[in-house]
């Protein structure tokens, strides 16, 4: 009598992952309502934000199509279960790499704008972003050559390296901007830019904290889908962390009477506009100079 087959530590978390990546892509179009309904960005940052929701959308109906082929149409069908159908599960793989090109080359241009052009932080995170890239080029070019997952298994370093450089990309990015941040504070807007500094603290430390456990599962349990819990979600943190970000810039800087109105584009600092509404506050004379500085070099980052 052959031992009964445990799907816990595979379809179970697949279907956990499955289940935690939807309800995120659900918050993901409700911000992406807001954004498209009260923002007045410039094409080029609509069209990522649309791009970045559009890929995030496809990557979840392929898993949705995925799961489904395995715990409904392949049900009791061992060799149906083991199998690969790489015409799918490499397109998500794609998908999930062009979300998290985008997302992560948005927050490398705040980097480098909050850095003053700081070049050899943002060569880092431009190396880190485009490797994890091409490295998920490269795992998907071989991919066609593995059958099962048992095969799959012994793909060797190109998996481990994918999940690294991702983590990496995401630690130097979060902890960059936090840094950054920190190093602003100054005067009337020290509440605002902690509020900020907490914000991105939390939005990049969470897509850092999934990386890392993607990659900690990835290496000590490879013959588990426990990973995929993280694979499945982390397209979804991206698009959220991407909208979270811009959702939340005038809740924080017009929050203040001292800037009413800033527009917000990817185009050069010289074209962003502030409001002639300007309070009694902010025209006090005591540190004016290095306050405007901050101003400006808060509300430029995200274009």
């Amino acid at each position: 009598m052959s031992a009964p087959l445990v799907f816990d530590n595979t379809l179970g978390v697949a279907f956990i992952g499955l289940v935690f990546a939807a309800l995120l892509n659900g918050g993901s179009m409700i911000q992406a309502w807001y954004y498209f309904t009260y923002q007045s960005d410039t094409w080029p940052l609509q069209f990522l934000v649309g791009a970045v929701m559009a890929f995030d959308t496809i990557h979840q109906a392929l898993i949705t199509q995925t799961v489904y082929m395995y715990i409904i149409t392949n049900w009791g069908n061992p060799a149906g279960l083991q199998a690969i159908v790489w015409s799918n599960v490499k397109v998500e793989v794609i998908f999930n790499g062009l979300i998290a090109l985008l997302v992560q080359s948005f927050l490398g241009m705040r980097v480098w704008r909050l850095s003053n052009r700081n070049k050899i932080l943002t060569s880092i995170i431009v190396l880190l972003v485009l490797g994890q890239f091409v490295a998920i080029i490269m795992t998907t070019a071989v991919s066609p050559q593995t059958e099962t997952y048992a095969q799959a298994v012994k793909l060797g370093a190109l998996p481990i390296l994918v999940n690294t450089l991702a983590a990496a990309g995401d630690v130097v990015i979060a902890a960059s901007l936090c840094i950054l941040f920190c190093r602003s504070r100054t005067g009337r807007f020290e509440t605002k830019i902690d509020k900020f500094m907490l914000f991105a603290l939390n939005t990049g430390l969470l897509t850092s904290l999934i990386a890392v456990g993607s990659l900690i599962v990835l290496v000590v349990a490879r013959d588990t889908f426990i990973y995929l819990a993280f694979f499945f979600c982390i397209g979804r943190l991206y698009t959220n962390s991407l909208l979270a970000t811009l959702n939340s810039r005038k809740a924080i800087f017009t929050g203040s009477t001292a800037v009413r109105s800033v527009s917000y584009d990817l185009a050069p600092p010289s074209r962003i506009e502030f409001s002639k509404s300007i309070s009694m506050e902010a025209r006090r004379p005591t540190n004016s100079s290095k306050t405007n500085d901050t101003t400006t070099e808060f509300t430029e980052e995200d274009r």
